[in-house]
């Protein structure tokens, strides 16, 4: 990102921008305290209101979810029920799209592509990250990808699609019950974070 590069550390950018709660807040810095090269780099790649509220609306989302994954690494209890497992139980309603004895399908609440759905195993079994897994979770780990294949075929993915693990709070994940995410149905760019 053109912004981060501007100041002192890459991520000093997201922590400035993520403070702030409303378009006239973010529009009031960068026109009158941001570097000049900040306000130059604003204006030729946003040069309209709707940009800038496009810009900081995307600035602020990231913010959230890097702020809610650490938020989730310091206060999440390993060994209680997560949404998931009460996803599994039928208790919170979802929209399943694939489920056998061993693992469950469902589409994210929250898409972040035409088609994004979320593969957990049932039985979480210690497996709260991807990092935390031990010999005895192999079975699931393959498992889970010949699942995705699976998925794959049946969501229609026949040009392509990118299965990404959130682990630990730099990776932010925020539920502490290994899940990989489905992503396909439009181009997917790269570097992908």
């Amino acid at each position: 990102m053109a912004l981060a590069s501007m100041f002192p550390r890459p991520a000093t950018a997201l922590e400035v921008v993520s403070r702030f709660h409303n378009m006239n807040a973010i529009s009031s810095f960068i026109v009158n305290v941001a570097p000049t090269r900040v306000r130059s780099w604003h204006k030729k790649l946003c040069p309209s209101q709707v940009c800038s509220s496009r810009f900081f609306s995307v600035v602020k989302a990231k913010a959230d979810e890097e702020t809610a994954a650490k938020a989730a690494a310091r206060t999440t209890d390993k060994s209680s029920p997560t949404i998931f497992d009460k996803i599994v139980k039928k208790e919170i309603p979802a929209t399943i799209v694939y489920e056998d004895e061993k693992v469950l399908a469902f589409r994210d609440i929250n898409p972040q592509a035409p088609v994004h759905v979320v593969l957990i195993p049932k039985d979480r079994d210690g497996l709260t990250q991807l990092s935390k897994s031990d010999p005895r979770h192999k079975d699931i780990l393959g498992h889970l990808l010949y699942s995705v294949k699976v998925i794959a075929d049946q969501e229609g993915l026949t040009d392509g699609y990118r299965v990404v693990i959130n682990d630990g709070p730099n990776g932010c994940q925020s539920v502490y019950h290994l899940h990989l995410h489905i992503l396909g149905g439009r181009q997917l760019k790269w570097p992908p974070g």
